[in-house]
This record gives C-alpha cells, structure tokens and sequence, in this order.
C-alpha cells in the first residue's frame, strides 16, 4: 500500500511512545521546548477510576449491541465472583491484538460478527484518545509526535493496518501523517537500556562492553503478554546503537505460564468443565487468573524451594460457577477434598518450566552468533519474575552480565518516546526482509519452458538486499537496468520482498509484492538497448522504503515511497 506522506511539523512540542500491548497498554510522553530542549519523560499512570499503574488492560466491554463501548481497559473486566445479577452485557473482549499475528489461532479470541479485529483495536485507540487531554492549548494532531511500538515478528503489513486504525481513531489527521513513526518493540527495549548502560560504568569501544543483548519478555506482574523477543545490539559512540545479528522471539511470554495453570486445573476437573467455564463464565475465569494466581501464585513464586509454602486453590471461594459443570470421577474427588486443590512446589514449577525452557533456548542461540557479548538486560514485566531471572543467571551468568533496570515493565513505553525524541540514536538495522525487482531475462534451457513467455523471455526475482544484513539507516542499495526493446520509452518497475534469503520468481507463496512505479520518458532515438536506469533502494524508516530510478541518459530522476503491503 501507498500513501500520500505529509511532511511533520517542524514546531513539534510533544513526544509520545506507545506500547499498544496485546494485554496491558499504555504510554510515556516528553515536552519539547522552544529551545529544542527536552523535558524528563513522564509515564502515565492516570487510568481514570485506577491510579499508579503503568498499564491499563487492553480491553473492551461493548453494550449489547455492539455498537457503543461501555466501558475500557482495566474498568472493562470483572471483579470478584458474586452472586448477584449482572447486567446482561456481552463477554468483554481481549487479546484482540493477536489478530496481527502468526499465533496459534487457538490463542485468538472469537470476535462476535459485529467487530471485526481493526475496529476493536480503532475501538480501544480512540478511548486511549484522551491522552489528548494531558497537554491542553496544543494542536493534537500538529505538535504531537506518536511513535507506536510494534513487535518485530509480527508480518510487515501490521504497520499498515495499525496506521489505518490510529487513523480510525482520530489521533492522526490523515492515513500518511508523518507525525506518526514506528519501532519495533526489541528496538525501543534497546534505545531504553541505553542509558541503563551508563549505571553499569560501562563506555562505548571500550573494554567492558561491545555487545548488548536485550531480553524482552512480556508483561509479567499484570499477568499478560505473549511474546519474547530478543535482540543484540552494539553500542556505538555518542549513545547511539547498531543492531548486529537478526532478532529472535517466540510466544513464550508470561501468557503461557497462565495457559499452563489452567491446563493443571482441566487436568483436576476436567477439560469439559473448564471449557464450559470459559464459555459461559468468563468473569470469573478472568478473576481466577487475575485476581488468584497472578498475585498468589505467579509473582510471588521465586524458585526457592525453602521458601515455598503449599497454597489451597478453595474452587468455592475463588471459581464456585466451575462446580456445576464437574462430573465423574473428578467430582468425586474433588467433593472428597471439600473443593480444595493443593498447589506444591513442584506443580507451581511446572507452570513455568515449558516457557522458561523456550526463553533459554532463544538466548543460547542469540548468544552463539556473538562472541562479544557483555551484558544481557532483563525487560519487560516477565522480566520481574524473580524465578526467571534466577534460572537465566544460573544459565547464563558465566557468559554475561545479567541486568535487571528498574521499571522494567515499562522499558517499551520509555524507550519509544526516547527513540522519538532521538531517531538517530538508531545506527544500523538488520534486514528482517530480502528485497528484489522484477527483471525479464531471455529465456534459457535450464528455465522451465511454461514460464517462457511470446518473447522468448522470463520474469524472475533479481536480488537487491539481502535478509541479514547490518546496514545503516540510510544505506542504498542499487543496480543498473536496461529496457527489453529498442523502441522502448517506459519501464514499470516492480518490487518484492521475501522472508527467505532469495527467490527465483517473484509468484513464490513466500515473495510478496513491496510496490511498483513507472520510469517514462526514455529517449528512443541512436541509443536503442544502451539507456540504462539505476535503481536504488533505501529504507528510510521502520515503516517506509523509498524507491529511486534515474536515468543514465538524461539524468532524469523518479522517486516514490512505499508502506508493505
């Protein structure tokens, strides 16, 4: 997709980063003044009716209909089980986000036919609006700078999607404002720990520390959060960094240490009961994992079997509309035990031990493609378990520095602010993507004949960049090109990327289409073959790639800018 991009304005006086979670969300902001100095940046923690947290849920409770949200954020999810009649509101809904990823479809919620994912999230961004009413007397949509955080797994086309939906919500004035910028999530993570760094005394070039490795793993004492991404990055003079090997991530977050508590409790009471739990009472399912197990299990839960003490799940005080659905052997059972289940040191350890194993597999392999590594950074509300970060220490201590900053929950929301405030602090990327052009080339024997077309010709991927490489922010990438006839006076370039190393055409289910544009205007007269084009491609930001054809003849210049589609 292409958009018309307006230039951002210049009197800029507020900065603001974004941490759009598929759990929790919110924001952190900075004032700019009209010496260009900048204030400390500030993180919110006014959610209306709840104050001090650096998060709200991201969640929705719609009225019957569907039509109005009622209520939003933490507000939208249920308090304790009650016997008393509720209003007949529809299940609120969560993890919406999940839509703009690869993940299991199981783990994505069932939207009712009313809402589709991009209104759910236009939905929620539009409460979030009211951030608007933290700087009153500044033009919103003229002076304020919004950079949203994205992960990096997540495809190419969710930048596109998230623009559209922030645009749906009001907070940009038209879908190509510039006073919208993205980063991925590792990369703020990064941009936050680098002033972390200056704590542990340690220089850039010198002989503490070449190499950091950023650990970001999701929301942890909110209970949320689904992936973990990792990054290395070097730190370069003057505070900015240098991303060096491709990032690695996983959903292997705190959601899934939840998932397997609950999986215990299918195993006590049966499959059929829990998910008729879920289905017909998800109040209280939301209250069990919120309200019981985060704080009375999962944050307090440090490894230490010493310290342990066996914890009574009372199903009647805590999820009593579970009971009505419990048959079998398992009723028996649990009726036997007056409806209380012992949790021990052991069974609590194997809530955790599938996911921690996954973090440690992507931080072995994260760390064997580099050997300067100093320091890793814990980030990220996972990153406050202190049993995960007992097992990372006993795992990877000898090799590295492990560093815990505080507010690591909210190293995203920092972090994207800060890279907002400073867009160079970021040196170099590694490509996440190969990138390629169209070419026709005469058809040879080796080709396979159903792809020759009535000239004697075939298309094929001609590669420009290449997936893994560190390049600077700025770097282009060029190539030289000729047109297929001598009477030729235009050429319609048309440009791919793929997540494998290369292709061979560009209708592989992996390539996809980047864009197109047309160089016209060649001369025609003695030249004939002989009228090259350079092509060059640069990537400008997170989220646009810019495309220049100029003309070895004339000297004639085309340009255009692409969003992925």
């Amino acid at each position: 997709m292409e958009f018309a991009y307006e230039p951002v304005s210049e009197d800029l006086r507020v900065v603001v980063g974004v941490d759009f979670g598929t759990t929790f969300s919110g924001f952190a902001y900075s004032y700019i003044k009209k010496n260009k100095e900048r204030t400390e940046i500030v993180v919110n923690f006014d959610w209306g009716n709840s104050k001090n947290l650096i998060k709200t849920n991201t969640a929705l409770q719609y009225d019957d209909t569907y039509r109005h949200v009622v209520k939003w954020g933490i507000d939208a999810l249920s308090s304790e089980p009650s016997k008393r009649k509720r209003l007949n509101l529809p299940k609120p809904l969560e993890y919406f986000k999940f839509y703009l990823s690869d993940v299991p479809g199981n783990k994505k919620p069932i939207l009712p036919q009313e809402i589709t994912f991009e209104k759910a999230i236009s939905d929620f961004l539009c409460e979030m609006e009211k951030i608007e009413n933290h700087w009153p007397g500044i033009n919103f949509h003229k002076h304020v700078l919004l950079v949203f955080s994205v992960p990096a797994e997540f495809n190419e086309n969710v930048r596109v999607i998230m623009r559209r939906c922030i645009y749906n919500a009001g907070l940009i004035s038209s879908l190509g404002a510039l006073n919208l910028q993205f980063t991925t999530e590792p990369e703020a993570a990064s941009v936050y720990c680098i002033n972390k760094l200056k704590e542990l005394d340690m220089k850039a070039g010198g002989t503490h520390i070449k190499d950091f490795l950023c650990l970001f793993v999701y929301n942890y004492q909110n209970c949320g959060g689904g992936t973990v991404d990792l990054t290395v990055r070097r730190l370069l003079s003057g505070g900015r960094i240098a991303e060096t090997t491709e990032r690695t991530g996983d959903f292997c977050g705190g959601t899934f240490v939840d998932d397997e508590f609950l999986k215990f409790l299918e195993g006590k009471a049966g499959k059929s009961a829990v998910k008729m739990l879920k289905e017909k009472h998800y109040d209280q399912i939301n209250y069990l994992i919120h309200k019981f197990f985060c704080p009375e299990i999962k944050i307090p839960f440090n490894g230490k079997k010493d310290d342990f003490k066996i914890i009574d799940f009372d199903i009647e005080k805590k999820c009593p509309a579970l009971i009505q659905y419990i048959n079998g052997s398992e009723k028996d059972q649990l009726e036997n035990d007056e409806w209380v289940i012992e949790l021990d040191y052991d069974t609590v350890q194997s809530f955790f031990d599938p996911v921690i194993r996954k973090i440690t597999r992507l931080i072995t392999l994260q760390l064997s493609k580099c050997s300067n590594c100093s320091v890793l950074f814990l980030v990220g509300g996972f990153g406050e378990s202190r049993y995960l970060q007992q097992r990372i220490k006993e795992e990877f201590g000898n090799q590295v520095k492990i560093a815990i900053p505080p507010n690591p929950s909210a190293a995203i929301l920092m972090g994207a602010c800060e890279y907002g405030l400073d867009m160079k602090t970021v040196a170099t990327r590694v490509l996440k993507w190969s990138y390629g052009v169209m070419v026709s080339t005469v058809w040879q024997a080796s080709d396979p004949i159903s792809r020759m077309d009535d000239n004697g010709r075939i298309d094929k991927f001609y590669l420009l960049a290449s997936k893994g490489t560190e390049v600077d922010v700025d770097k282009e990438f060029s190539d030289s090109m000729v047109p297929i006839f001598p009477n030729q006076t235009s050429v319609l370039f048309r440009f791919f990327y793929t997540h494998e190393s290369n292709a061979t055409y560009c209708d592989e289910p992996h390539a996809k289409k980047l864009g197109s544009f047309l160089v016209d205007g060649l001369p025609t007269k003695r030249s004939g073959l002989d009228r090259s084009v350079i092509i060059t491609l640069r990537f400008a930001s997170m989220e646009t790639t810019v495309a220049t054809a100029k003309s070895k003849h004339n000297g004639k210049v085309y340009r255009t800018t692409f969003s992925m589609e």
